[in-house]
């Protein structure tokens, strides 16, 4: 008699475990909408919380966005140089 979860276990090979390079795969897309969204959280909390005066927050409004942009970019390079070939 078979075990009955038998065929849910992954099948490894040796193969497989000489491939695993410890990095999970990073979806770009969802890294930056969730860095901006956790900044914009932030500066909603200082400017709720009184930390920042309303009329000073002009300057704290796009720090959200370039964050996102930089852990985009971040993310691209080092995707882009996991990928190539080692000559």
């Amino acid at each position: 008699m078979s075990h009955p979860y038998e065929h849910l276990e992954p099948e490894s090979s040796p193969e497989d475990a000489t491939q695993r390079s410890g990095f999970h795969p990073v979806n770009i897309g969802h890294l930056v909408m969730g860095v901006a969204f956790l900044g914009l959280t932030v500066v909603w909390a200082l400017l709720v919380s009184d930390a920042v005066d309303p009329v000073d927050a002009h300057w704290l409004l796009p720090i959200p966005w370039l964050a996102a942009g930089a852990a985009g970019l971040v993310a691209t390079v080092l995707r882009g140089r996991r990928r190539r070939p080692v000559v």
